[in-house]
């Protein structure tokens, strides 16, 4: 899906780095795999090949931050203008 995205924090020795790897183009997705020690960051697309892979040694990342697309909540009602209720009602 367009709009996945996910944040890599390494460690950089006196600094940190922060890598992102986003879902390009619709239909595509972003997948995380841990193996061996090394930290796996792929983007795929529908079909299940991949586009491009960023991989990171798992005793440097400090922080992977996985952020899906975001979704329209379905529980709000039609017709709500949004704006907040006044305290006094009678005014």
């Amino acid at each position: 899906m367009k709009g996945d995205r996910v944040e890599i924090v390494v460690d950089a020795g006196d600094t940190t780095r922060t890598y992102e790897v986003v879902a390009s183009r619709a239909g595509r997705r972003v997948e995380t795999a841990v193996r061996r020690g090394v930290v796996e960051v792929s983007e795929v697309t529908r079909n299940g090949s991949v586009v491009r892979t960023a991989r990171f040694m798992a005793t440097r990342v400090l922080a992977l931050v996985e952020q899906p697309v975001p979704r329209e909540d379905s529980s709000e009602k039609p017709g709500r203008t949004g704006h907040p209720l006044r305290e006094d009602p009678e005014g």
